[in-house]
């Protein structure tokens, strides 16, 4: 074999791996995508089951701390309680995944309500335009009397690297933190999770509650497709580009 035909050969080893390893990376992207997939349509599929199913009894304080979020979010519930007036709290949103009747920014409002035996619930008792924020809009029709309430339990947001920090001296939060919440506007001891509520409507209509609904986005498919593609477009560039560096070698020799 020739200096050149070895010096040719040298040169294809490199864009070789190169190829290998980029052809890697994307298949198991590809595959990643399709194991999101099965992930998201078994989670649509709880999701739509738990929240279509009729309300059941909200557990009892004594069994809170036996529940779990894996188990136990998206629990449909009914209970009868009694909304402390002039305390809740204004979480900051943009929109819902699961409330598609909430459109524009606005606020959540969370409150704690108390069950007969003296426990707290904290509730979000529905969503609040933006440019409504005044207490009184969202607190005509409060008698603070008991109330039966339907809802679903959920349990506290984390909070994202980019998301603000909440200011307890506005009233502002960016989080559905029922137990921060609770904390900062001195709540005492709350459930571990809090109601998503359906029912009642406030006499005014504000804040507005409403059913939850399971239209998460399964888009991992086509996700899948893109890395699939890319995997053969860089898969076939080699090929491409091999045969001709076959060819000027041959031509060489």
């Amino acid at each position: 074999m020739s200096d050149h035909a070895r010096a040719g050969r040298r040169g294809v080893v490199a864009p070789a791996i190169l190829t290998l390893i980029m052809v890697a990376v994307l298949i198991a992207l590809g595959i990643w995508q399709i194991e999101r997939k099965a992930w998201k349509e078994g989670l649509i599929d709880t999701l739509t089951q738990r929240l279509s199913a009729p309300p059941s009894d909200l557990p009892p304080p004594a069994r809170w701390a036996e529940l779990n979020q894996a188990e136990d979010e998206y629990r449909h519930v009914r209970f009868t309680a009694a909304l402390v007036p002039g305390e809740d709290a204004l979480i900051f949103t943009s929109g819902s995944t699961f409330r598609p009747d909430v459109e524009g920014p606005g606020y959540w409002v969370l409150a704690p309500a108390r069950l007969a035996g003296g426990a707290t619930v904290v509730v979000n008792r529905g969503f609040l335009p933006n440019g409504e924020p005044d207490p009184a809009a969202r607190d005509r029709g409060s008698s603070g009397a008991p109330v039966e309430m339907v809802g679903v339990m959920r349990w506290p947001e984390p909070s994202a690297w980019f998301t603000p920090a909440s200011e307890p001296s506005r009233n502002l939060w960016f989080v559905r933190d029922q137990l921060a919440i609770a904390k900062a506007k001195n709540w005492g001891e709350v459930a571990p999770f809090f109601v998503e509520l359906e029912s009642p409507r406030p006499p005014e209509g504000l804040p507005i509650p409403g059913p939850l609904k399971a239209t998460l986005p399964n888009d991992h498919l086509q996700y899948a497709i893109v890395w699939f593609s890319l995997a053969a477009v860089v898969a076939a560039s080699f090929g491409f580009w091999l045969r001709g560096r076959l060819r000027e070698q041959r031509a060489g020799e």
